[in-house]
């Protein structure tokens, strides 16, 4: 069995998805995909002044994103996209076009996430962190994907991500 060709990793902000997701796409031989790169200028203005994204932000985002899943799958590509996902509607318009998107959802406690957050240099602060744990919806049953405890060290976190791709 061979892993999925295409892959998001999910997570409220600070969990880490850009660093598993690079390691990822090496690994795989495929390529990275940074969603924050494919916020227009106005998503980044609105969550830098502190304000939460609401669905209608988040449509053209994430169909940019889908878009690029599809350019670089007509390509031969294999993806690994960095994007929060925190909804079931919004990982149904990831998977539009790709029904066989799978999601490797990282998760972490406030209290980890919040030192993270303070550490790094990024345009989402600290006060939207309670918002997007408020609008998570964890992955569903039928949903193609795996839940990775991000606390331990991120080559851990990697490993462990990479082990159930593999397996999926």
């Amino acid at each position: 069995m061979s892993a999925p060709r295409h892959l998001v990793v999910m997570g409220v902000t600070a969990t880490g998805k850009t660093t598993v997701g690079r390691a990822l796409a090496e690994a795989l031989g495929g390529v990275f995909v940074e969603g924050d790169a494919f916020h227009p200028p106005a998503n980044i203005e609105k969550m830098s002044a502190g304000i939460p994204l609401d669905d209608d932000d988040r449509r053209p985002w994430l169909r940019s994103l889908a878009d690029e899943i599809t350019r670089l799958d007509a390509a031969g590509e294999i993806t690994v996209t960095a994007c929060s996902a925190l909804r079931r509607v919004y990982r149904d318009w990831l998977r539009e076009g790709h029904p066989g998107l799978f999601f490797v959802h990282l998760d972490s406690t406030s209290d980890v996430l919040l030192d993270r957050m303070r550490r790094r240099t990024h345009f989402m602060p600290p006060s939207l962190l309670q918002s997007q744990l408020d609008t998570l919806e964890p992955l569903e049953p039928d949903e193609a994907g795996v839940v990775i405890d991000d606390t331990p060290p991120a080559d851990v976190v990697i490993a462990t991500s990479l082990a159930a791709v593999r397996a999926a």
